[in-house]
């Protein structure tokens, strides 16, 4: 597939990558939440900690599934808010929290229907809703008499797995995003050449690699005594690390089912080489890291560990922004990339 990307030109790139990662990833995605929707209903059905431990792991699973693919901040998703109402974060104020825990303890019932919850605040709807739900203060209740909060966990649920599955059937509509992001001409409102094409591509990258560094490895602090653990995303489920790893391990795989590499001229092949070298560091430095990100920034080694993430989303922001980009004769303003 890829020796050919590169022959038929950045139409092929861009098909490649949305045939042989995009649409598998939503679909995948589609999958973890229909299963979190199954297995918290088996909770609410028939509470045990057996339940409660398959409503936790199939969660882990649903955040696996949805950091793989996150960072592809483009069409269907930036639709309709569901970029938001999958995951409102950072929420600087608290204001998702506090909205959660008013619902639980006042017991709204306009959020324990996946219907009315739809057009509900974001904060209440998404995966940080659901964290609270599963992991949060009270959430062990679950396990024996938490008929209310199971009931709003199965609605949140259903609604993510609701999201996904529109998500995956509009990038495989006909004459949809996809198509018209693969098809670039002057009649194309989104794209008119194939440049524009695969800058959008490109931006994919440099935008999620600086997000991944500003944004959700922001709880680093520069000495252990500045970390602030407690604003890391998903620190209630432990999956600080694991969500940030399958970010990076997302990017890395579309790298490659795009087949870009190959567009890149002989003497610049290095560049590539040097991309899927820091893509596997990274998947490194995060395979030993386990446990609270509280446990994780008291023991040095893993802290250096998370750490060195943010050295290597720097050096691949620059590889893809300031080689990639001009090698394949694109000149981007990659605005992401002021400053650094």
């Amino acid at each position: 597939l890829s020796a050919s990307a590169s022959a038929q030109g950045p139409n092929e790139v861009v098909k490649a990558a949305i045939e042989g990662y995009v649409e598998p990833a939503y679909a995948e995605f589609h999958e973890r939440a229909g299963e979190l929707a199954g297995a918290v209903g088996r909770l609410c059905d028939a509470p045990s900690p057996e339940g409660l431990d398959g409503a936790r792991s199939a969660y882990g699973q649903t955040v696996a599934a949805w950091s793989r693919i996150e960072l592809l901040r483009l069409g269907p998703v930036t639709e309709d808010n569901r970029l938001e109402r999958i995951l409102f974060w950072p929420d600087r104020k608290g204001t998702g929290l506090k909205q959660v825990q008013v619902a639980l303890a006042t017991e709204d019932p306009s959020v324990i229907d996946a219907g009315s919850l739809a057009g509900k605040s974001v904060a209440m709807q998404g995966l940080g809703a659901m964290e609270f739900v599963l992991f949060g203060t009270g959430a062990d209740m679950l396990a024996g008499t938490g008929g209310y909060r199971c009931a709003y966990g199965a609605a949140i649920a259903q609604n993510l797995s609701a999201i996904a599955g529109a998500i995956e059937e509009e990038w495989r509509q006909p004459n949809g995003y996809a198509e018209k992001w693969s098809n670039p001409g002057e009649t194309n409102p989104h794209f008119r050449d194939e440049t524009e094409a695969l800058n959008e591509l490109l931006g994919v990258y440099v935008d999620g690699l600086e997000l991944v560094r500003d944004q959700r490895l922001g709880f680093l602090g520069a000495t252990t005594t500045d970390d602030r653990p407690k604003q890391a995303l998903f620190w209630r489920s432990g999956l600080t690390v694991e969500s940030l790893a399958a970010d990076l391990a997302g990017l890395s795989r579309l790298f490659e089912a795009s087949g870009i590499a190959d567009a890149l001229p002989a003497d610049q092949a290095w560049i590539a080489s040097s991309i899927r070298f820091e893509f596997a560091n990274a998947a490194r430095a995060a395979e030993g890291v386990h446990g609270s990100i509280d446990e994780v920034l008291r023991d040095p080694a893993r802290r250096d560990a998370v750490a060195y993430l943010g050295i290597v989303t720097s050096s691949l922001s620059e590889l893809f922004g300031t080689r990639l980009a001009p090698a394949l004769g694109l000149t981007a303003g990659f605005s992401s990339l002021d400053g650094d």
